[in-house]
């Protein structure tokens, strides 16, 4: 199982220093020395290296600075931006956290209202800037985006294959008037 664990940014320095923009909850774990990811570059960029190995990591204010192996200079960092990080999990890792999910956790479980109702599946997670969203098929087969917060997703329950969703007119099931439409 991959995860997408980070994108390379703009070099730090002349040694091939990079700051990653973290797409993880689990930073120190993912960007430990010595850990090989898999690097996507950009559409259009040249073929870069397939694996990129972590040599060193520290965080510099709120920035995550990245040295790889395979990038030895300023030159190389900079060719590398862009590049998207994959790290490759056993499918059935856990987060440390209990009230973390990984997205492949989520994708295919049943959502249903607090009283049980089916409202439709989840068939992704959509990142956003300021909070992941779940995109939700419904049983009418449109597709709605839930905010992933407590007060909208009260429940995961991945051994059970549901998530409850605390329903608002308009957020799953459609307003009153919309509904014969």
């Amino acid at each position: 199982m991959e995860l997408v664990v980070g994108r390379i940014g703009k070099p730090h320095g002349v040694r091939g220093e990079v700051t990653v923009d973290v797409r993880t909850d689990e930073p120190e774990r993912r960007f430990a020395p010595g850990t090989t990811l898999r690097a996507a570059p950009p559409a259009g960029a040249d073929r870069r290296p397939a694996t990129l190995t972590v040599t060193r990591s520290r965080w510099h204010q709120q920035t995550l600075l990245v040295t790889f192996e395979e990038l030895t200079d300023r030159n190389a960092a900079e060719a590398a931006r862009g590049t998207v990080l994959h790290a490759t999990v056993p499918a059935d890792e856990q987060p440390e956290d209990p009230d973390e999910y990984y997205d492949h956790q989520l994708v295919g479980l049943a959502a249903e209202d607090t009283d049980g109702t089916p409202l439709g599946e989840v068939t992704a997670v959509v990142h956003g800037a300021a909070q992941d969203l779940l995109r939700i098929r419904t049983t009418d087969g449109r597709d709605a985006l839930v905010p992933f917060v407590a007060a909208l997703v009260p429940e995961v329950d991945v051994a059970g294959g549901r998530v409850v969703v605390a329903d608002r007119p308009g957020l799953v099931a459609p307003f009153a008037d919309e509904a014969g439409s």
